[in-house]
């Protein structure tokens, strides 16, 4: 695997390897905490990400941690700064930051994987869980941390908690603020996978490169499923028709018949 390209504070590490990219939460002196530096290189990596064409996109954390949510000691922030947010005088930091990077993240036209390879609170969790494929080692855990500090859900917790582990559950993990161990949330569904930490990033970059060969469609996939939280059924019925419309005219449609013709693999190059 290619060496990785920090990006311009240091705070993300970037691989770009065989279609694959792997981006890297690079601050572990703090769980990896949501920085300005950290923010500014997560939009940096994404942008080169979209530049390379990568075809899988895989976001892990470096040391113990996944992502602890918000830095909440980040002495890059401006005091002045938080307290225009609290008193509604500019724009909060969920406007300027959290809210594009995330409708990003849902919009791209690659699949994503998360590698949780420990805890994932707050913000964190929410970029957990922004993966298409969700696998996390045994050590890893889960926290709706908002109410320990008097805040509400954000980063589109309120959204995607219901949907993945139903009304009842996710209201308690936001209203107790409590870990969930990485094994409850495989019994609940909110992640994909379990493995055992040594194995984490060997099965989550095996798989990456899977998807990272296979057809231009797998993008559509990804997006066809996120709409779908939003549609009702005609109105889905209509996405699948628009989408299998771009898939079959794909070079990749073509090529995935040829080769179910001549009995042999398909060699497809995500167009």
């Amino acid at each position: 695997m290619a060496d990785p390209t920090p990006m311009t504070n240091g705070r993300v590490l970037l691989t770009l390897d065989d279609n694959v990219a792997l981006l890297t939460l690079n601050d572990p002196a703090v769980l990896n905490a949501f920085g300005v530096k950290l923010k500014a290189d997560i939009t940096e990596a994404l942008d080169r990400v979209d530049a390379a064409g990568a075809r899988c996109l895989v976001i892990t954390g470096a040391g113990n941690a996944f992502c602890s949510g918000a830095n909440l000691t980040d002495k890059d922030r401006k005091p002045r700064d938080r307290m225009a947010e609290v008193r509604g005088t500019a724009k909060s930091d969920l406007e300027i930051w959290y809210h594009p990077t995330f409708q990003r993240l849902r919009s791209m036209e690659i699949p994503i994987i998360t590698a949780i390879n420990g805890i994932a609170a707050g913000a964190g969790m929410s970029l957990a869980l922004s993966g298409d494929i969700k696998i996390a080692a045994k050590s890893a855990s889960f926290l709706q941390a908002f109410a320990r500090i008097g805040l509400v859900p954000d980063a589109g917790s309120s959204y995607i908690l219901p949907r993945l582990i139903g009304q009842a559950r996710a209201v308690e993990l936001s209203l107790l603020a409590e870990r969930l161990p990485a094994e409850t949330a495989l019994q609940w569904g909110m992640i994909n996978r379990l493995v055992e930490d040594a194995d984490l990033m060997p099965t989550t970059m095996e798989m990456a490169r899977r998807m990272a060969s296979g057809p231009r469609s797998l993008g559509l996939i990804r997006k066809m499923y996120w709409d779908s939280m939003e549609n009702n059924y005609a109105e889905q019925l209509a996405t699948e028709g628009r989408m299998q419309l771009m898939a079959g005219l794909s070079e990749d449609h073509a090529e995935g018949v040829a080769a179910f013709r001549e009995k042999r693999a398909a060699v497809f190059k995500g167009k």
